[in-house]
């Protein structure tokens, strides 16, 4: 049987310096919170408890995390006092096994990935091991001081550092796999005899070192894995970083970006081959894109379905819909959820599909409507048409079956069916019934007033 492992999550601090009443590991990064990324990673690891250290704005985030990420299991551990890093870990004590491992990581540290913390894990033999990272700019951070044998010894701060440590260029990441018994062990040790008087998490490194604790060392594949927030600044340069990598991997996969600099994803993209994304285009939620489908600037497609050989024209806004192979939509357009757009249909510029199904083949070419409707196959539904809906207090479908003609400017009043091959006469309001290959038309009989003036002002 594997030994049990824990996850501890410091996400107390209040984030002043991102001038937000929000706390700092609620800031979004790519569409979801930073504390959110941590807990999705932690997902994807074999984890028996996960804890939440947390400090100022807690009920904002316990309420937002519980709601937004209720498959994750999270037990919260306030820290009332913000003492240091060491003090919040000992938070969490009283909830941890006394045999098994924990990750030490950190809700404003958002992307490090499953990959490095399963290598991390696997390092810790002999009791703890760290993530380290060799830059070229150490400036400011914790070096990591090893002996002549390359075995760590100690972690100097920036400001405690001699002028030979100070050209190290290994620091510390902050992040830990330690066995629970050294937690137990060392935590009640720590001792905030220093200026900021508060309890350094960094200071069980010495206290190992001290017990010949062998500690393994492991850097992360991305620099940005290690990177925290503390500001707006450097949220806006870890989302790019973010933003590139996402990119990268749909590249190599074989997607084709006008400019990679210019899109955002902001959940997850499968795509098969010969996909072409122009700038401007935004991805949310979970979407899936089939072969050679082309999406023109300025989309936002939300968790949505795009069948192969797609065409998206410029600015549409797809939410939550399945649509089927060779389609066509926009420029424009706006699919909202629940929306089905079957094989070879086409929804055009200006158009609005809500909770409706478009048959194979047809077509709302423009300036159209059609909102809890079943639309059969080859149907043409012309400009300016509607399904009226709502009453004001009920949504009623409208069944439009295959063939049917709809002329301009027909208003379809729920509920109602139009016939097989059923033609609609331009300007209609239909309010019954239509049979099948029947011509339909309600509207008024046009008069005519000759010598007719106009109203002048007074």
């Amino acid at each position: 049987m594997s030994a049990s492992l824990s996850v501890i999550i410091l996400a107390a601090g209040k984030g002043t310096r991102m001038q937000s009443a929000k706390p700092k590991v609620l800031q979004s990064l790519a569409g979801k919170p930073l504390l959110g990324h941590v807990l999705n990673t932690c997902q994807q690891l074999t984890v028996d408890e996960t804890i939440v250290v947390f400090g100022f704005g807690g009920d904002q985030v316990q309420d937002q995390i519980s709601r937004d990420y209720s498959e994750h299991r999270v037990t919260w551990v306030a820290q009332t006092e913000q003492l240091g890093t060491g003090h919040a870990v000992k938070m969490a004590l009283p909830h941890l096994p006394k045999d098994g491992q924990s990750l030490i990581l950190y809700g404003d540290v958002p992307l490090v990935s499953q990959k490095t913390l399963t290598e991390l894990q696997a390092a810790n033999t002999n009791g703890l091991s760290m993530l380290t990272l060799t830059v070229d700019n150490p400036f400011g951070l914790g070096r990591i001081k090893r002996d002549d044998n390359g075995l760590v010894t100690a972690i100097v701060e920036q400001k405690d550092a001699s002028e030979n440590e100070l050209a190290i260029c290994e620091i510390n990441s902050g992040i830990y796999c330690v066995d629970n018994a050294l937690l137990h062990k060392y935590l009640p040790k720590l001792s905030n005899d220093n200026a900021q008087q508060e309890y350094y998490l960094t200071d069980i490194v010495k206290l190992a070192v001290a017990d010949d604790v062998v500690i393994a060392t492991i850097e992360p594949e991305h620099a940005f894995e290690i990177e925290g927030v503390n500001n707006r600044q450097q949220l806006a340069t870890l989302e790019r970083s973010w933003q590139a990598k996402l990119v990268e991997d749909l590249q190599v996969a074989g997607v084709q970006f006008a400019d990679p600099s210019r899109v955002d994803i902001r959940g997850s993209v499968t795509a098969g081959q010969d996909v072409f994304v122009d700038v401007g285009v935004v991805f949310e939620g979970d979407c899936k894109l089939g072969d050679n489908v082309y999406i023109e600037a300025g989309c936002v497609i939300k968790q949505s379905t795009i069948g192969n050989a797609c065409h998206i024209k410029p600015y549409c806004v797809i939410d939550n819909a399945d649509i089927g192979a060779g389609v066509d939509v926009g420029p424009f357009a706006h699919l909202r959820p629940k929306s089905q757009l079957a094989d070879r249909s086409k929804v055009g510029n200006f158009v609005e599909v809500k909770k409706s199904v478009i048959g194979t083949g047809s077509k709302v070419n423009h300036l159209s409507y059609v909102g809890d409707a079943v639309v059969g196959d080859n149907v043409n539904i012309g400009a300016g048409v509607i399904t009226c809906n709502y009453d004001g207090v009920n949504k009623s479908q409208t069944t439009i079956e295959d063939d049917v003609f709809v002329g301009s400017n027909s208003s379809l009043v729920a509920p109602v069916t139009l016939g097989r091959g059923a033609t609609v006469a331009a300007g209609s309001t239909i309010t019954k019934n239509v049979d099948e290959q029947a011509l339909a038309f309600g509207r008024a009989r046009q008069t005519q007033k000759d010598h007719w003036e106009r109203p002048t002002k007074k």
